[in-house]
C-alpha cells in the first residue's frame, strides 16, 4: 500500500464557516439580536419597577412619620429637622419616579421602536434570518454538490486503500503456505492485481474533486 505525505488534504474542516450550512451559526445571531432585545426591555423594566417600589415606600414612610410628628410632643426648630427629613424624603421620591418614567418612555420605547423596525417576526421565524440563509444556500449549492463528490472519492479511496493492504496480505500469505498449489497462488494473484492498483487512480480523483470546489470558490 502507498503512503502519502499530504494527508491532511483528506481533514476535512467541519468548523470552518464556509462548510454547508456552518453559516446558521451567523445566521442565529439575529434571532439571538431579538431575544436580547427582549432581555434588554425585561432588564430595564425591573429597574423602573424597583425605582417605582422605591419611591412609593418613601413616600409612604414620609407620611407615616409626618403623621406621628404632627401629633407628637415635638415642636420648635427640631420639629423643622425632623421635617426637613421628610421633605427631602418626597423629593427623592419624585426623583426615582421620573427615572422610573425615563427608563419606560424612553430607554424601553426605543429598544422597542428598533427592534419593530429591524426585526420581522412572524409565529414561525423571523423574516431577515429566513431571507439571509436562503441567499446563504443559494451561494453555496453549487460548490457543496463538489463537495458532496470529494467526499465520496475520499470514502471510496480509504477504502480501496483498505482493500490493497488485506489483498497484499493475502498475497503474502498465500506464497508463504506449501498448501497452496501453483495453481491456486496463479488464481489468487489474478484476483488481488485488481485490487492492488485502485488506490493511486482514487487518489487522483479526490484532487481533481478539490480542484474544483476550490476553483468554484474563486
Amino acid at each position: 500500500m502507498s503512503h502519502h505525505s499530504d494527508d491532511t488534504m483528506l481533514i476535512a474542516t467541519s468548523d470552518s464557516f464556509w462548510e454547508p450550512n456552518n453559516f446558521k451559526r451567523t445566521t442565529k445571531r439575529i434571532e439571538d439580536g431579538y431575544k436580547l432585545c427582549n432581555d434588554l426591555m425585561t432588564l430595564v423594566q425591573e429597574r423602573a419597577d424597583i425605582e417605582k417600589a422605591y419611591a412609593k415606600s418613601l413616600k409612604g414612610w414620609a407620611k407615616k412619620w409626618n403623621d406621628i410628628i404632627e401629633k407628637g410632643p415635638e415642636y420648635g426648630t427640631t420639629e423643622a429637622a425632623w421635617k426637613g427629613v421628610l421633605v427631602e424624603a418626597d423629593r427623592l421620591c419624585e426623583l426615582h419616579l421620573k427615572v422610573k418614567d425615563n427608563l419606560v418612555n424612553e430607554s424601553i420605547h426605543k429598544v422597542k421602536t428598533w427592534q419593530k423596525d429591524t426585526y420581522h417576526k412572524s409565529m414561525i421565524q423571523i423574516k431577515e434570518r429566513k431571507e439571509m440563509e436562503d441567499a446563504f444556500k443559494k451561494a453555496q449549492k453549487p460548490w457543496a454538490k463538489l463537495l458532496a463528490k470529494v467526499n465520496k472519492a475520499k470514502s471510496d479511496y480509504h477504502t480501496a486503500c483498505k482493500q490493497e493492504k488485506s489483498a497484499s496480505n493475502q498475497e503474502r500469505n498465500a506464497t508463504g503456505d506449501s498448501s497452496f498449489s501453483m495453481d491456486q497462488k496463479s488464481l489468487l494473484n489474478h484476483s488481488i492485481i485488481p485490487l492492488i492498483t485502485p488506490p493511486s487512480k482514487k487518489l487522483k480523483k479526490v484532487k481533481k474533486m478539490q480542484d474544483r470546489v476550490q476553483k468554484s470558490k474563486e
